[in-house]
């Protein structure tokens, strides 16, 4: 900001709103953990500058619009071709946005310590309220908070915040960032002696299935100009039952923090598992002359584990494969803009698949994310960096690395460490100073930050690879003059050797690193674009030729086959990576790359295509067919899975494959004729016919012994003649932040997906609620996922329904040209 005190103090108008702060003037409390502070997403004032060239300031001329945060405001804009963000940013555009809010606080609160706390802004934010200068931060992903009560006017007067975004240089991210306010803003309001912020760190040193000791740490801050005596009494619940409990008496100097240290134990504890991940409340009290003056909540999981050189990763004394996938943050057509709903839909979908871990890729998480991977059953890799000192864009964090890195890092780790999901620490992602002496330097400044704040958890980098691929794929002997371990591999710094792809050298982890074990951090990549078929299924391709090279090939429209034969030079099919990593107990597990399409990086191709081939699931949240195969492997599920569409020119032949399980044989029936019994040999994941293409029913049969197990048919489909709607829930919270995702299916006039239909499709919704997100998937798509219309991609499309806070009929109509429209209600309550 170009002269801050002079626009400051320039007496721009304020926003004239009704205040919604601090206890009972404030919105609904956060009932997860922490119950001292409430919302402060609602009625701010957002200015975006038209262009990165405006002057660095606002005044009583800007134009302003109002909105709730979270808020992704690149989202909003349109594709372009031009964009300083690169398609591998999602060409969409960044820039320098502002928001303010004017709010007031009451009188009674003047004597308690009033904080925001902004749990992501993307990025190089500021802050000022009342005219003073709070502070900054580059870092977009990791939260913040700033102590404002120095500055706040109290009782009738209102107070003014603002909150400078600069998202302008670009590239500054290898994906697609966003842009603005994208997470949970928070008031918090504390006696002055209380619970620091995170100052809770509650850990099991040791579990048994009879009984869990409980240590708990706890930061006191005593912010008044006295000392202080009190009592802390921490409390364990399981739901509203008192488990266990601690109390202990201190005395705090004036403007002084102290950290207690209290230990109790929990007999025959209900153990957190990936199956039934069940929490206990630890509630943290300070009282003053027996009056309660602060309550802290946090979240606890008892579980014990360990990464075992020859078992792989054991949780409560059971071997657990890890079947992971990495995350990008963004939520498809949402943008970045973070939202519950949206990311345990996320969560389901990958539980249905039978994942049991998520990789934070490549950067501190949304607190929701982790909340709801507490309460699901998730392993979770919490990664901190994509880069450090040495930049990979050139306006990325390694600008801010030398300023920000141990603060970030700290901030991190104090924030997350109380989460029983997180079980691996990642301090970074294909780093490029790991082949060399600095970065084994710099692991070595980020392992001891990190160990200082938590010892519990083992500390991983993603590294590819740690053994050089360039070598005999036999031996993999180390040899003179040639340097085979990647040096930070071989440091000695790293719990765990995390593997980015190299799945050939897996089945020797063992004699190339004996005293560390495995975990594959990032593996696969396989490409596919939901719902098109290559003629030919039985032939790997690998596009692009190599990662540094322009990809000139591929298909027309930049499609990529969803039969899994299309992979990235550097990576596997999904089916090859997997093989591997089941057949040895050693191999811990793996994080595939990706669990969902996510808006950028659309390895093989450039523009046109804007978002990635990579996920297992489309951006629209619609299965491509792998997701079948990990079902049939991961589940107890019966699986039988067979592909593709039956709608083909007349005598073309078609590979048709078969993902099953729980049966010894498929047999395929077309129009009632048997086609052929198949059978998977050695470590096949699929059986496959090759039969020319007829008009009608293909059927396929799972059978057992001989027995019947399941069966399923696909069948070919008329002229494109209806409209289907189905909601994931016909009932959802009138809060203002629930989603109803409402899937859109083409059928012909006997109720038959068209898989080839591509229609326009308009949306239309009355009742108090708004679309907030359309998609189909498409990777080449440029239409806006903020609009009230969308092309469906092979037969299917997407409608995101957002409530209002009134309760009422929500009633979403969708219409395409010769297509008869349908309609579906939805209710808020």
């Amino acid at each position: 900001m170009k002269n801050n005190r002079k626009y400051l103090n320039s007496g721009l108008p304020l926003l004239m709103l009704i205040g919604i702060i601090l206890l009972g003037s404030c919105s609904k409390k956060e009932d997860a953990f922490d119950n001292r502070k409430v919302s402060f997403n609602s009625d701010w004032s957002f200015h975006l500058n038209d262009s990165i060239t405006d002057n660095d300031t606002i005044g009583t001329s800007t134009k302003w619009r109002t909105l709730n945060v979270p808020h992704d405001w690149s989202v909003e804009g349109k594709f372009d071709e031009k964009s300083p963000a690169g398609y591998g940013g999602g060409a969409l555009n960044g820039g320098l946005g502002w928001y303010k809010k004017t709010f007031k606080v009451a009188e009674e609160d003047s004597t308690k310590v009033t904080s925001i706390i902004f749990d992501g802004v993307y990025k190089d934010s500021e802050v000022w309220v009342n005219g003073h200068y709070l502070g900054k931060r580059p870092n977009g992903y990791i939260g913040f908070q700033y102590d404002m009560s120095p500055y706040l006017n109290y009782g009738d007067k209102n107070n003014e915040i603002i909150v400078k975004v600069d998202n302008s240089k670009q590239p500054n991210s290898r994906w697609y960032s966003g842009s603005g306010i994208f997470r949970n803003v928070w008031i918090e309001t504390t006696n002055k002696l209380h619970v620091a912020q995170w100052g809770t760190y509650v850990t099991t040193p040791k579990v048994t299935a009879q009984k869990a000791s409980v240590s708990f740490e706890t930061t006191i801050q005593n912010q008044n100009k006295t000392s202080k005596k009190a009592i802390v009494t921490t409390t364990i619940f399981k739901e509203d039952t008192k488990v266990t409990s601690v109390t202990q008496n201190i005395t705090i100097g004036a403007n002084a923090n102290q950290i207690i240290k209290q230990e109790t134990q929990v007999e025959n504890p209900i153990l957190w598992s990936v199956e039934k991940p069940e929490l206990y409340t630890v509630v943290t009290e300070i009282s003053v002359d027996d009056k309660i003056v602060d309550q802290y909540k946090t979240s606890l999981g008892i579980r014990d584990f360990k990464f075992d050189l020859d078992k792989g990763f054991i949780l409560n004394g059971k071997q657990v494969k890890i079947k992971g996938v990495c995350l990008h943050h963004d939520l498809g057509p949402l943008g970045s803009a973070i939202n519950t709903r949206a990311i345990e839909r996320q969560l389901e979908i990958m539980k249905e698949m039978g994942v049991n871990g998520i990789r934070t890729s490549h950067n501190p998480p949304a607190p929701e994310l982790l909340d709801l991977c507490d309460k699901m059953g998730f392993i979770v890799m919490d990664e901190a960096f994509d880069m450090w000192k040495q930049t990979k864009t050139k306006y990325d964090y390694g600008n801010d690395w030398d300023k920000w890195h141990k603060k970030d890092l700290t901030d991190q780790l104090l924030r997350d460490r109380n989460h029983p999901s997180i079980f691996v620490w990642s301090i970074g992602n294909e780093i490029p100073e790991q082949w060399n002496e600095d970065g084994v330097k710099i692991a070595k400044e980020l392992a001891a930050i990190t160990r200082q704040y938590d010892k519990t958890r083992p500390l991983t980098a993603a590294m590819n690879p740690p053994v050089n691929m360039n070598i005999d794929a036999v031996t993999l002997q180390f040899e003179k003059n040639n340097v085979q371990i990647n040096p930070l591999a071989a440091s000695g710094v790293l719990d765990l050797i995390g593997y980015n792809y190299a799945h050939q050298t897996y089945e020797h982890h063992k004699k190339n690193f004996p005293n560390t074990p495995f975990i594959a951090t990032e593996t696969t990549s396989g490409l596919q674009t939901r719902g098109y078929y290559d003629a030919v299924s039985d032939t790997i391709k690998k596009w692009p030729v190599r990662w540094d090279l322009k990809f000139t090939e591929g298909n027309r429209n930049n499609t990529v086959s969803a039969y899994d034969q299309v992979q990235t030079p550097w990576g596997s099919t999904h089916e090859a990576t997997w093989k591997v990593i089941k057949k040895h107990d050693f191999l811990s597990g793996m994080y595939i790359w990706t669990g969902f399409d996510y808006i950028g990086e659309p390895t093989p191709y450039e523009w046109p295509s804007i978002s990635s081939y990579f996920g297992i699931v489309d951006l629209a949240g619609f299965p491509k067919d792998v997701y079948y195969m990990y079902q049939s492997e991961w589940t107890d599920k019966t699986v039988l899975h067979i592909f593709p569409h039956w709608n083909w020119k007349s005598g073309q032949t078609v590979d048709v494959w078969a993902y099953y399980n729980k049966a010894d044989e498929v047999e395929l029936f077309l129009n009632g004729k048997s086609v052929g019994v198949r059978s998977k040999k050695g470590d096949d994941l699929h059986v496959m016919w090759r039969i020319p293409f007829q008009a009608g029913t293909l059927k396929a049969i799972s059978r057992k012994d001989g027995k019947t197990v399941l069966e399923t048919e696909i069948k070919t489909a008329g002229n494109p003649s209806n409209l289907k709607l189905t909601a994931d829930r016909n009932t959802i919270k009138a809060d203002g932040n629930d989603l109803s995702f409402v899937t859109v299916d083409i059928l012909d006039e006997k109720g038959t997906l068209a898989p080839n239909a591509n229609n326009e499709i308009n949306f239309s919704l009355k009742g108090n609620g708004k679309i907030v997100g359309v998609c189909s998937g498409d990777p080449v798509s440029h239409e806006s996922y903020k609009g009230s219309k969308h092309t469906a991609l092979n037969g299917k499309c997407l409608v995101i329904i957002q409530s209002d806070t009134k309760t009422g009929r929500l009633e979403l109509t969708a219409k395409a040209n010769g297509l008869k429209p349908s309609t579906i209600v939805i209710t808020a309550e």
